[in-house]
């Protein structure tokens, strides 16, 4: 594997830097998409000033361990994609663990991560964008959030055996009428240090010491990401129902879109060793993906701003990673 990924960043090393041309974009922001309990969730959308009648779509969910952070976070890289790019860009807000009196659940986020696919599909073609050209992006916690939906969504939706007993799975918005056998399909995914083994990192206690971290910055109190008493040594297969790596199809069962995943070399949190293991995962059962390492770059370059812990910046480390995935989704979509 490691020799693998020496041969991708030679070869992105090698090939010629193309600085791409800066154009302007029309922004509406805060559209509420859903109010689950009264609890307004808004995304930006921004469409690029290139004049095309319609354009593929992305959609960004942001990162923060389901526990911090909104839209804003990634302000900064969906200006840069629409602004350097011929896609329109969707910035969406979820609720977090904390949020509704710390009663919100993993599958209350991923309803609102897959609410928000179905929310684009019927409403994009008002702000220029293409509802059967649709690309999720996401970054850590969002990372997983995008290829969950891609990976899960539709058993949530369709398999009553696919929960353990007593758990609920809905969609924050849902369209009219039944929900087509195509509901959840996007055309191509963009996922950046992505956490893909939910039950894993709960079992080793990884995801319980972020939670005691943030919780201590005021958030709210520790719990279960399922509420109650559930836990991942009691009831590990709902752990499992929500860690894409455990539900891969194989291609003859459902082909998956094309996909790019990306992690810094130096990320100590979902490194490199994880996220390329679930994308030879991916590939080993014939699904067209790619990855890149972003040579010396840890957790979180994507963000906006810049974090001094981390010694990273927005303007320093996430436009070279920003135009590697438009440089995907131009394939993907232009065919260039």
């Amino acid at each position: 594997m490691r020799k693998r990924f020496a041969l991708i960043i030679l070869s992105l090393l090698l090939s010629p830097i193309l600085t791409r041309a800066e154009h302007g974009y029309t922004l509406e922001k805060d559209i509420v998409w859903a109010s689950p309990d009264g609890f307004e969730l808004t995304m930006d959308i921004y469409t690029p000033d290139t004049g095309k009648d319609t354009y593929p779509v992305i959609i960004i969910y942001h990162g923060g361990g389901w526990l911090i952070n909104n839209k804003s976070i990634m302000d900064e890289p969906a200006q840069y994609l629409a602004s350097h790019g011929e896609y329109v860009i969707c910035n969406v807000n979820y609720r977090l663990l904390g949020d509704q009196e710390n009663t919100v659940t993993m599958l209350d986020i991923l309803g609102d991560a897959t609410g928000a696919l179905l929310w684009v599909k019927d409403h994009i073609a008002e702000f220029g964008g293409d509802p059967e050209k649709i690309s999720l992006t996401g970054d850590s916690a969002g990372g997983h959030l995008a290829e969950s939906v891609i990976v899960l969504s539709d058993a949530l939706v369709n398999r009553p055996d696919f929960l353990p007993e007593n758990q609920d799975f809905t969609p924050s918005y849902m369209p009219e009428g039944d929900l087509p056998t195509e509901a959840f399909e996007v055309q191509s995914a963009v996922i950046s240090y992505g956490a893909f083994n939910i039950y894993q990192s709960c079992k080793e206690g990884n995801f319980e010491t972020a939670q005691n971290i943030f919780w201590m910055l005021g958030q709210a109190k520790p719990r279960s990401i399922f509420g109650g008493e559930i836990n991942v040594e009691d009831q590990p297969d709902l752990y499992k129902a929500v860690s894409p790596i455990f539900h891969v199809p194989s291609s003859e069962e459902r082909q998956l879109p094309p996909q790019l995943f990306t992690v810094g070399s130096e990320d100590n949190l979902t490194t490199p060793e994880l996220v390329g293991a679930y994308y030879e995962k991916v590939k080993a059962a014939g699904h067209p993906a790619e990855i890149w390492i972003y040579e010396g770059r840890p957790h979180a370059f994507l963000d906006s701003g810049s974090n001094e812990f981390l010694g990273t910046s927005f303007e320093k480390d996430a436009p070279t990673a920003l135009d590697q995935m438009l440089a995907f989704w131009d394939g993907v979509f232009y065919g260039e």
